[in-house]
């Protein structure tokens, strides 16, 4: 193999390592999450409603005003408002 090839397989495998690496990361810190929500439905909370306010943090404050006035609007038309 040249000096290129092996320079090129050695960089490849250096991506295929990090990768490796940060999926094996992943996989754990997956883990302790579902131990977090574990524990805050061993404690009494709803754990669909804290993943729903979770998605909604990570949104722009413009993002979530628009959904919920989307949402407004829908539960309106349909009659679901009190």
């Amino acid at each position: 193999m040249s000096d290129v090839g092996e320079i090129a397989a050695d960089r490849l495998k250096s991506f295929v390592e990090r990768i490796e690496r940060l999926e094996e990361e992943k996989s754990g810190l997956q883990e302790d999450i579902k131990e977090v929500y574990s524990e805050a439905k061993g404690t009494g909370f709803d754990v669909k409603i804290i993943r729903q306010i979770i998605r909604l943090r990570k949104m722009d404050k413009a993002d979530r005003q628009e959904q919920r006035a989307i949402l407004e609007m829908y539960e309106e038309a349909l009659g679901m408002t009190e």
